[in-house]
């Protein structure tokens, strides 16, 4: 029988804190796409607990102290919230098991993972299937069934409810203006994308939140979201037709307050010292907009934050001498 391990109670209660905090987002969410949305929660928590199970049942681990801390929960959240809502069955679940098996387990379990589970496997089946992840619906959303019928691919499949986001939009445009976008283009709202500008405000509030519960510091999230708008407003030029779009409008679209309130803030991936959190921060900021207006997908947190997760060493090593510097 393997033996028993001791449960990490302050990993337990920072796990169901940043739990509660998706709920404004997740709520959102489901306004926004209906029953989707849940179905990838529970297709991503079921993907990450049976690959959480199977590994430690492999490496004679005891299971009950693994699977009730709550991170492996908190990965397939996250990694369910960032996915398009009525994705296929399959894409979902090879993304739960390769962020815990690749992003996880290959290097050791629980606080020994080089890089963020939930954007490891958000990115690899991004690269692999990038037809599927695409697919984001039309805000009406579907009914239960219909939702069901879509992901599992039962019966025949309901005509257009899939529409560019408003970032692919914006990315792919030569010819219309930002007021023209705004006034025509049914994935635009006020500021950034429809309705996705309600959920990024959402997920400010549970941002919010943790930060009054000390969860995490302010560190990440201020210096993700500050250099996205610094950069953002200095390669901004108003309404032409070859705008990048505004700072509100990269602050309110997207990812951009899943990725600076619960994507940069990891504690094990992320930066360790106020510093380098706050170089973290900025840095994934800066490289989200560069993959936004250049890149070849229109989202670019997910492979922002892992190539900072690279880069987190230099970054420790990097304030440590300036701190050194400063001191002598």
């Amino acid at each position: 029988m393997p033996p028993l391990e001791p449960v990490d109670e302050r990993l337990q209660q920072a796990m169901q804190r940043v739990l509660l905090a998706t709920l404004p987002g997740m709520l959102a969410l489901f306004w926004l796409y209906g029953w989707g949305v849940l179905i990838n929660l529970v297709l991503a928590a079921v993907g990450t607990l049976a690959a959480e199970a199977a590994v430690l049942k492999l490496r004679k681990r005891s299971l009950k102290p693994s699977l009730s801390d709550g991170s492996a929960l908190v990965s397939a959240t996250l990694l369910a919230l960032a996915l398009p809502p009525y994705c296929p069955w399959w894409l979902t679940i090879s993304a739960a098991t390769s962020a815990m098996l690749f992003g996880k387990h290959l290097y050791g379990g629980v606080g020994k993972n080089p890089f963020n589970p939930a954007m490891l496997g958000f990115a690899l089946v991004l690269v692999t299937f990038p037809q599927q992840m695409t697919h984001w619906p039309t805000s009406h959303g579907m009914d239960l069934m219909g939702g069901l019928q879509q992901v599992f691919s039962i019966g025949q499949l309901p005509d257009a409810w899939v529409q560019a986001t408003a970032l692919d939009s914006l990315r792919i445009n030569k010819s219309l203006t930002m007021d023209e976008l705004f006034a025509t283009n049914p994935a635009f709202g006020q500021f950034g994308g429809r309705g996705v500008e309600w959920v990024n405000l959402a997920f400010l509030a549970g941002g919010a939140f943790l930060l009054q519960q000390r969860v995490f510091s302010w560190h990440a999230p201020v210096g993700m979201l500050a250099s996205l708008f610094v950069i953002s407003l200095l390669c901004w030029n108003g309404s032409g037709s070859d705008s990048h779009g505004s700072p509100l409008f990269h602050l309110l679209s997207g990812a951009s307050m899943l990725g600076a309130f619960f994507i940069v803030t990891e504690p094990v991936s992320g930066a360790k010292t106020p510093g380098a959190r706050l170089l973290f921060g900025v840095g994934v900021g800066l490289l989200t907009y560069l993959i936004r207006t250049w890149g070849g997908y229109p989202d670019g947190v997910a492979f922002a934050v892992l190539m900072m997760n690279l880069c987190v060493p230099a970054l420790e090593r990097l304030v440590a001498s300036r701190q050194e510097r400063t001191v002598s």
